[in-house]
């Protein structure tokens, strides 16, 4: 009778103790599947954890530039130099973004107009490559361009027909005055900075570095 009994009150616990199980089997099947829609309307993704902002750069922080390799155990040469090319590159840098921003031109074909621009009669293209100081292929590819675009033109060279010129348009001419002008009062603007007498200092001093510079470029 004992034995029947606590056989009889086990199998009463066991059967209490299965509705539990089941219900957790059951809450964790559901919390490993998404969501189900509620009213024919998809849920929702999960809102995605962002990665932390970097911090934000001072409004008066100076960006790095060509002077920053150097410091003050270098040669004055070296820092002078770097000096002149970061110089270089702001002011180049701004010029090409007022082109960009102004006239949808790039620097490139700036440069290019301005060299027909100061030889009416037209440049080869081997002459127009070595004044701007690139390869023959840039100078065609932007060449062709100017031509799609009706700023310049190709036409027969009078010494010689197998090679040709390139020359402006009309409608090149004017585009160029127009941003011409622009561009020098751009190059004012970026040199306001010095005076009238430090402008002519400076330019006569440039003037002995690039006739030195050729000097050894002849040597050598």
């Amino acid at each position: 009778m004992r034995m029947a009994e606590s056989t009889r009150r086990s199998g009463a616990t066991k059967a209490k103790a299965l509705p539990a199980r089941v219900k957790a089997s059951a809450a964790a099947v559901k919390s490993r599947t998404t969501p189900m829609a509620t009213k024919g309307k998809p849920t929702p993704p999960a809102m995605k954890t962002r990665a932390p902002l970097p911090p934000a750069v001072a409004a008066n922080a100076t960006p790095a530039d060509h002077e920053s390799r150097a410091s003050d155990a270098h040669h004055q040469s070296l820092r002078l130099w770097l000096r002149l090319l970061t110089c270089t590159q702001l002011i180049e840098g701004e010029v090409r973004s007022r082109l960009r921003r102004d006239y949808a031109i790039t620097l490139p074909r700036f440069d290019l107009m301005a060299q027909l621009q100061r030889h009416p009669a037209g440049l080869r293209m081997g002459e127009l490559s070595r004044r701007m100081m690139v390869t023959s292929g840039n100078v065609t590819g932007i060449t062709d361009q100017l031509v799609d675009e009706g700023l310049v033109r190709r036409v027969e060279s009078p010494d010689d027909r197998r090679a040709y010129l390139v020359k402006l348009t009309p409608a090149g001419k004017r585009s160029f005055d127009r941003m011409a002008k622009a561009h020098e009062q751009w190059v004012i603007e970026l040199l306001a900075g010095l005076s009238a007498t430090d402008r002519e200092q400076l330019n006569r001093l440039l003037a002995k570095v690039k006739q030195h510079v050729n000097t050894i470029e002849v040597s050598s």
